[in-house]
């Protein structure tokens, strides 16, 4: 099915169901196997490639599902992270919009402030 005046190639998903069907399919062969969740990895196991993974999330039909399977790639990052402290899941995260970075936010307002300074040739007649 493809998108009236876009042209392009139809969809291989027909319904968010048919995808949620292999997204839990590999899930379940992640968690029998004890291999890590990777987005790359759902990709493959929907037979796709990431940036079509990214695409179909701006379809409204399909933006929950696949919502959902990156979430739950995003928490095993965050497991492993806590648990084994490697750049690897730093990475990772950074990859979901996490930052390890130090956000300073300086405000300064305009308040003048007034130093009299003494006149450096004063007149002889005013001396006291």
């Amino acid at each position: 099915m493809t998108i009236e005046g876009l042209g392009g190639r139809p969809l291989k998903f027909k319904t968010p169901e048919e995808m949620q069907k292999k997204i839990d399919a590999y899930f379940n062969k992640c968690d029998k196997t004890e291999e890590y969740y990777t987005i790359t990895g759902l990709a493959m196991a929907l037979k796709t490639t990431r940036q079509v993974l990214c695409d179909y999330e701006k379809r409204d039909e399909f933006t929950d599902t696949i919502k959902a399977g990156k979430l739950r790639v995003e928490n095993d990052y965050e497991l492993s992270l806590r648990k084994h402290g490697r750049a690897g899941e730093i990475f990772g995260l950074k990859n979901f919009g996490w930052t390890d970075k130090r956000e300073v936010d300086s405000t300064i307002t305009d308040k003048r402030v007034i130093i009299e300074m003494p006149d450096p040739d004063p007149d002889p007649d005013q001396t006291e």
